[in-house]
């Protein structure tokens, strides 16, 4: 009998401390007021500041998003610029919470940096930039051609192994972070740009004549990009685990910032659960039960955060493609809420 006390009171002690744990992430945040969000240094669509250092993007929505759902406020993030050398040291060691800056998720990120990805926000590829005066129409004609290439990235090894593959002269031109290798492009230094699909169309914007410069037609990889969150937290990777697959569910059904008042009222089981009308799945994970209204209220659904950083109507111009949702010919699906 008293091994089997000991035994509980082991067990139980060991469950306590696994609990302080778990919830270390959150109540830290909790404390200090914000979510700590890494960022990159501009990348249009994706997370950008403007002159009065306001930033947007895709991926600074997600950081808004997961501070709505805590705080209902989407403004309680602080926004920390890291280049791609950077960004997982800056992870790992805990001076933010959540990495949302153009990362693509592979095996040894997931396994080896002690960092765990939450989701695929965007599913983009790796492609090429080119000025349209050179005449360039394939991949396959930049045979010794100079490429412009931010360091510490995916960009540098699958650039090399496309041209090893087809037998091409690879002459990399490689800087640190991504402001140098525009310019790089820009002065000329370099013929061609790769970086993937979204971000060369990103950038493209930022050129004195957008139209100059082409975009070739051969993606040569998978490049899911989404944020990431230190191991060890499990309540803290649910959280923003569950805050993208909300933004999923939230235009799955129909729900809307502009409607997500009046669909408070809806009969719609899914929708009840969502917003937190009926049942409770935030206090599992630390949260109100409303916290999927909260994220909707301020930030809106996927599309709507896709269109207006993204989409046609912004001035990045992308089309959803695979992008969309999965029951629009799309790669997004969303497990449910119940």
């Amino acid at each position: 009998m008293q091994k089997t006390l000991v035994s509980f009171a082991l067990a139980a002690s060991i469950g306590l401390v696994a609990t302080g744990a778990q919830a270390a992430i959150l109540d830290d945040v909790k404390a200090k007021g914000y979510v700590q969000c890494g960022v990159t240094s501009g990348v249009p669509g994706m997370s950008q500041p403007d002159a009065n250092n306001n930033w947007s993007g895709l991926e600074v929505d997600f950081c808004r998003a997961v501070a709505a759902a805590i705080f209902d406020d989407p403004d309680k993030v602080r926004y920390t610029p890291l280049t791609s050398q950077e960004r997982f040291a800056a992870l790992s060691s805990g001076e933010i919470d959540i990495l949302s800056r153009t990362t693509t998720w592979t095996m040894s990120r997931d396994t080896d940096l002690g960092i765990t990805f939450t989701g695929v926000m965007f599913y983009d590829g790796q492609g090429f930039l080119v000025r349209k005066a050179d005449g360039i129409s394939s991949a396959l004609e930049l045979d010794g051609a100079a490429i412009c290439i931010e360091s510490g990235t995916t960009t540098e090894l699958n650039a090399a192994d496309y041209f090893a593959t087809n037998n091409l002269d690879f002459n990399p031109v490689v800087f640190v972070d991504k402001p140098e290798v525009l310019k790089a492009y820009e002065d000329g230094r370099c013929d061609v740009l790769t970086s993937d699909g979204s971000q060369l169309a990103s950038d493209r914007t930022k050129f004195a004549n957008p139209s100059d410069h082409v975009l070739l037609p051969e993606i040569i990889s998978k490049e899911p990009l989404g944020p990431s969150v230190r191991q060890g937290d499990p309540q803290w990777f649910n959280i923003n685990r569950w805050v993208y697959f909300a933004l999923l569910e939230a235009e799955e059904l129909g729900v809307t910032q502009a409607n997500v008042d009046e669909m408070l009222g809806s009969d719609n089981p899914a929708v009840k659960r969502l917003l937190g009308v009926e049942g409770d799945f935030g206090t599992p994970i630390g949260l109100a039960a409303n916290w999927g209204y909260r994220i909707v209220k301020h930030i809106g659904n996927y599309g709507e955060t896709f269109e207006r950083n993204m989409g046609e109507g912004s001035p990045i111009g992308l089309q959803r493609g695979i992008n969309a949702l999965w029951n629009k010919g799309g790669l997004q699906y969303a497990p449910p809420i119940r």
